[in-house]
């Protein structure tokens, strides 16, 4: 909204300009005034006509901004600056995993209901009670993810991962098979969905070779669950369903894709992201351990499921490059937080509740 210092400068400029205001050393000099006298009264008033339209289209504009500035959770100050609301940074509590466990006691984790359980997750990090639930999402001040896709080649992938993580080490081949895998995957498999880990275990049982040992691969396993359960929580995807697989014996645990979740709903840009970080997260916790993931076709299939449900078609190149990129974060994810990723694969050994595996995560360790 122009200031009023801003508006007396225009006037004087257009005083300026107008002769009705010189004063000539000749004769002519009165005559000129009188005659212009009615034009420049008539410019004058177009001048605060517009003015008056310009304040109130400035007026409206405003009011505009301050609504959509506290949509985005930001306040205006009385001197016009802006302030977030969402900016305080909340103090974490740094409580023990016995504290923690007592407080996620109380989150109704049995019904399987998304919106209930992100809603007590959302107030208990706004507490400073928790921390980690959606850490690896949030972004201070704004509602934008911060799990924002970009291209990672096979190159990129393993240099930035200490050279573990490639497509031989998934178990998807070379470039060539990891571009055309998804190409090949039967109709039928396509029901495996990202958000069931324990589906895939199963799975994962059955490509075992006989070299392991019953101890080994129910070790793998956990740690493949593990690492799902993990990238999950701070991607901030609620549980669906937690129980014991009666294949392998192994807690697993089923996430709703997102904070809405809703049955045939197709998955937004944002959704597709932390979905494909969880999806390659058992693949990569596997890698981290025994440099080779043995159920690296299933997690792709897995997360082809996603994509198939995605608002915007998602070529084939760009899934190549979404899959990659979720392998190498929820690399980052597992290789920040190991010690708590160490103990939830002893809580997923030990069929631990949902509850304990929370405060793992969550509890000062």
């Amino acid at each position: 909204m122009p200031s009023s210092a801003a508006i007396l400068t225009t006037l004087l400029a257009l005083s300026q300009s107008t002769d009705a205001f010189q004063v000539h050393n000749n004769h002519g000099a009165v005559k000129t005034m009188s005659t212009r006298q009615h034009k420049t009264f008539l410019s004058m008033t177009d001048t605060q006509s517009e003015v008056e339209k310009l304040r109130a289209a400035a007026a409206k504009a405003r009011e505009e901004y301050e609504r959509l500035s506290k949509e985005m959770g930001k306040e205006i100050t009385s001197s016009g600056d802006v302030a977030d609301a969402r900016a305080t940074q909340v103090t974490p509590k740094n409580l023990s995993v016995d504290q923690v466990k007592s407080i996620a006691a109380d989150i109704d984790f049995s019904s399987g209901d998304a919106n209930s359980q992100t809603t007590a997750l959302d107030e208990l990090v706004q507490t400073g009670d928790f921390s980690l639930w959606k850490s690896a999402v949030r972004r201070a001040g704004s509602d934008m993810s911060m799990l924002v896709p970009f291209p990672v080649s096979l190159g990129n992938l393993e240099s930035r991962t200490d050279g573990k993580v490639t497509g031989e080490s998934l178990g998807v081949g070379g470039e060539a098979t990891f571009t055309y895998l998804f190409a090949l995957i039967p109709i039928g498999f396509i029901g495996i969905g990202s958000t069931s880990p324990g589906i895939i275990a199963a799975a994962i049982v059955g490509a075992r070779s006989t070299k392991e040992d019953d101890e080994t691969r129910r070790e793998r396993i956990c740690r493949h669950e593990a690492g799902h359960f993990l990238c999950g929580y701070m991607c901030g995807l609620p549980v669906k369903e937690y129980s014991i697989s009666p294949d392998t014996g192994v807690a697993c645990v089923e996430f709703h894709t997102s904070s809405a979740s809703v049955a045939g709903r197709e998955l937004g840009d944002d959704e597709i992201s932390a979905l494909s970080v969880v999806a390659m997260s058992g693949s990569v916790a596997e890698i981290m351990e025994y440099g080779k993931a043995k159920g690296g076709e299933n997690d792709l299939l897995e997360l082809q499921n996603c994509f198939a449900k995605s608002k915007e078609f998602i070529g084939a190149a760009k899934q190549q490059e979404i899959t990659r990129w979720g392998a190498l974060t929820s690399y980052g994810l597992i290789k920040a937080n190991l010690n708590k990723y160490e103990g939830l694969v002893n809580a997923f050994k030990a069929n631990k509740s949902l509850s304990d595996c929370v405060a793992i995560i969550e509890g000062s360790m």
